[in-house]
């Protein structure tokens, strides 16, 4: 077993690795908020909900998020182009779309390799 040191909202948080991927979902952000910050549930569901709901709006409408020491989030805008159907081989026309992409920032890149 071993346990691993990631960097949280204050200070070191610690999970236990035991072989299985270890993931963090949005429940267990907002515990975590709400012990490091000693709020409700409640409340701090509500934070990270408003944080979320403002990144994602902010990408609707094509703006760049950057948090430093993580990374950024922009909107990637791809062209159309004729693609083809694996299972059939038909040409088909592939319409243009705009998608979230993420880059990751360099001090949360060095401190990922360090694991």
């Amino acid at each position: 077993m071993k346990i691993y040191a990631v960097w949280g909202i204050k200070g070191y948080n610690y999970f236990i690795y035991s072989g299985r991927e270890v993931q963090m979902n949005k429940s267990q952000l907002i515990e975590a908020l709400a012990k490091a910050e000693n709020l409700s549930l409640k409340k701090a569901e509500e934070v990270v909900n408003i944080v979320f709901g403002d990144m994602e709006d902010a990408l609707v409408r094509g703006e760049r998020i950057e948090i430093r020491g993580f990374g950024s989030f922009k909107v990637k805008h791809y062209g159309s182009y004729q693609g083809r159907n694996p299972k059939t081989g038909e040409i088909i026309h592939v319409a243009e779309k705009r998608l979230p992409f993420f880059k990751v920032g360099k001090e949360l890149k060095e401190r990922v390799d360090i694991y």
